[in-house]
């Protein structure tokens, strides 16, 4: 054999160990994620109701409208309230109670009235939620995602997650919390992940609640041929060996 076919069998060899370990470097990455099979952006929504029955008198806001924290929503008139003003059990000193029967129901957190279900009038009962509050910067995602049971042992304490939003945009999270069903012997989990970059409005108004996302999760790496050597047992197993 002469040096040039041998400098040439050795550049061959050297081409096909680089196609190999290249294409090896990319299965096991793929094998490292899981893509979501549906998720979309969330957030912390308070339920609004009074703690007594009786006929709305006033409704401060509307839909849509953002309120501070004790920033009146609505105004109930109430006997109930009247008659525990005066026997005392209710503070007459208290901002949200009058002595004429009137209770104020003011919000609990800062945020944007997504729903809002009465008006003047109407007559409300004790406990029934009237309206409903999104509280400010508490967008997160909520993901589920489909694993065989040993990826579900490859999931880390905080993993990171990539957001992908409907423009292609890239957002970084972070795993915060799992709820996991086995179905039919694969891992079904529910996956709630925070993000600092999902601010409201953000991307042309795309950050918002209700937005669907691809969430693609990264799963512990156990190492370079791991993801061969499993697709491999998964093989020898289809074939009943």
């Amino acid at each position: 054999m002469t040096w040039t076919n041998r400098f040439r069998l050795l550049f061959g060899v050297i081409v096909v160990l680089v196609l190999v370990a290249g294409a090896t470097f990319v299965f096991t990455q793929r094998q490292a994620q899981v893509v979501s099979v549906s998720a979309q952006i969330v957030a912390e929504t308070y339920d609004v109701g009074a703690d007594y029955p009786g006929v709305v008198t006033h409704r401060y806001v509307e839909v849509g409208d953002h309120v501070e924290k004790g920033e009146p929503l609505f105004a109930v008139e109430s006997l109930q309230v009247a008659r525990d003003v005066e026997s005392g059990l209710l503070d007459a000193a208290r901002d949200d109670v009058s002595a004429d029967g009137t209770l104020t129901v003011r919000a609990a957190v800062p945020g944007t009235v997504r729903t809002f279900d009465i008006n003047e009038g109407s007559y409300i009962s004790s406990g029934v939620v009237v309206a409903t509050i999104e509280e400010d910067d508490s967008l997160s995602a909520r993901a589920e995602f489909v694993l065989a049971p040993r990826d579900f042992g490859r999931i880390e304490e905080a993993a990171a997650v990539e957001l992908l939003l409907p423009d292609q945009r890239e957002i970084p999270g972070a795993l915060t919390d799992i709820s996991v069903e086995t179905v039919e012997g694969d891992a079904h989990i529910t996956a709630t992940i925070s993000s600092d970059g999902l601010i409201e409005g953000d991307a042309n108004g795309l950050v918002r609640a209700g937005t669907p996302l691809e969430a693609r999760l990264h799963l512990r790496d156990d190492g370079l041929l791991a993801g061969m050597r499993d697709a491999a047992v998964d093989f020898i197993r289809k074939l009943g060996l």
